[in-house]
């Protein structure tokens, strides 16, 4: 049996991630000294130069954010294996209001869904006895919490913005829910809904093997690392300039709190993240 063929086992495709793993540790650890070298010595450049400042951000954090990103769409991949439709939909059905609310937030974070399935979800988990404002805490949830714009944010600016940028999703997902919840706003939603029966296939509810859920972990990294790579380049490529000759103080002047503009175009900035949290 060849090595190819071997990697393709349900045995091999447990144990590659496993030998990787030590292999993605070490270049982590050793990747600020291999950049450090890379850019002062082999490049003979001065540190705190302009350029050098920028050459040493971009050949740091592109690797950096990769390899993180790499990692977490691998596991979140795995994971979300194990929450399909119909499994978030008993998990929630029977929950009551506030608790209900904060462990569908949770789940609308970790699950698969994408915005095209929240017309079957939305019916299943009515269906289900699912109140409706937990139904929303899940399906404001899901799109507005990435996993990939976690791992951008924890790589390029800390775990700090990371974590706010995690509970402030979780807050407006929780509290929008509780609202809802709280006006019954159950008569406003068409009988026809009630009456609607979602059965098990509509869902996708089946048992794999846990080697198929690394398959899908592969092919989590294969599909988003191949589409957000050159976002990521060039966002670290913009973030390398700005590293390198923005004065310190000309973000803060351009979006500090005497700025009247500073909120208006802060949100005009992150309206396309929506459509693509890395780009």
């Amino acid at each position: 049996m060849t090595f190819n063929d071997y990697i393709k086992t349900p045995t091999g495709k447990i144990l590659i991630p496993i030998l990787i793993l030590p292999v993605w540790y070490l270049m982590c650890h050793f990747l600020q000294p291999a950049v450090d070298w890379f850019v002062f010595s082999a490049l003979g450049m001065t540190k705190g130069e302009h350029l050098a400042e920028a050459l040493w951000f971009f050949f740091f954090e592109f690797p950096k954010v990769l390899m993180l990103l790499t990692l977490i769409i691998f596991f979140v991949g795995i994971v979300r294996t194990y929450f399909t439709p119909e499994r978030t939909r008993k998990a929630l059905g029977g929950k009551k209001t506030f608790t209900g609310n904060i462990m569908a937030a949770l789940l609308g974070v970790v699950t698969p869904f994408c915005s095209c399935s929240a017309i079957p979800l939305f019916l299943g988990f009515v269906e289900a006895g699912v109140p409706l404002g937990v139904t929303f805490s899940f399906l404001i949830a899901a799109p507005m919490i990435n996993e990939v714009a976690i791992v951008l944010l924890y790589g390029m600016f800390g775990w700090k913005v990371a974590l706010i940028y995690v509970s402030t999703g979780l807050f407006i997902a929780i509290v929008a829910g509780w609202v809802i919840g709280i006006l019954k706003l159950e008569k406003w939603v068409e009988p026809w809904v009630y009456a609607t029966k979602v059965g098990k296939n509509a869902l996708g509810e089946e048992k794999i093997h846990f080697s198929d859920r690394i398959s899908s972990g592969y092919q989590a990294v294969k599909e988003i690392v191949a589409k957000v790579w050159l976002y990521v380049a060039l966002g670290i490529v913009v973030g390398a300039g700005a590293h390198g000759y923005v004065p310190e103080d000309f973000m803060v002047a351009l979006m500090g709190k005497d700025a009247w503009y500073s909120v208006p175009l802060s949100i005009l900035i992150g309206i396309p993240l929506y459509s693509n949290a890395a780009g």
